[in-house]
């Protein structure tokens, strides 16, 4: 037992215990703290006039290969009834609800009933798809989505981006536009 009392006095008296203690916890607290960083980042929101591009620019949503991106309507009280893809090359499509699709000319789904608030996007390894022009160095696409809600129909664009690295965000929620007159959501915003 009395070893063991000197052995460990002797640890904490050699020189390099303590550098070696603090670089272990320094490593830990980093680590830590860049995953509750990234998961604080798990929801960007933008006004449903801003997504229209009512304010001068097309907003952008960025797609990661680690995690997927959702756009959501929930907030916005909006049913998904139509959605476009420029370049389905890259990025992967799913819904929270019935949709529906045209592959074609042949439309499939049920398009009367189309009830999905939710678009999951995933970024892919890119695929040769016979038709589509090769991409250029300016890696985006355009995604179109035609919603429903409060009986009026909504047109909206967004810029899919292709990132690297972490996700910045795993949420883009649309919201309605405030009820205030006196409140300008519609300002031109920063991309």
């Amino acid at each position: 037992m009395k070893e063991y009392i000197n052995f460990c006095r002797n640890i904490v008296k050699s020189s390099y215990f303590l550098p070696l203690t603090s670089l272990l916890f320094l490593t830990v607290g980093l680590c830590v703290t860049n995953r509750v960083l990234a998961n604080n980042a798990v929801l960007r929101s933008i006004f449903s006039c801003q997504a229209q591009g009512l304010g001068g620019a097309i907003p952008s949503v960025k797609v990661w290969y680690q995690n997927g991106t959702n756009l959501s309507f929930i907030p916005a009280g909006e049913t998904i009834k139509k959605v476009w893809l420029d370049d389905p090359s890259e990025v992967t499509l799913d819904f929270d609800g019935p949709m529906c699709v045209n592959f074609g000319g042949q439309e499939g789904g049920d398009c009367e009933n189309s009830a999905a608030s939710v678009i999951h996007m995933r970024r892919i390894e890119k695929l040769d798809i016979p038709g589509l022009p090769p991409r250029s160095n300016n890696s985006k696409t355009l995604l179109t989505v035609v919603t429903e809600g409060g009986g009026r129909r909504k047109l909206y664009t967004f810029r899919v981006i292709y990132g690297d690295g972490m996700p910045e965000y795993n949420t883009m929620a649309v919201f309605s536009d405030p009820p205030s007159s006196s409140e300008n959501p519609c300002v031109r915003i920063d991309q």
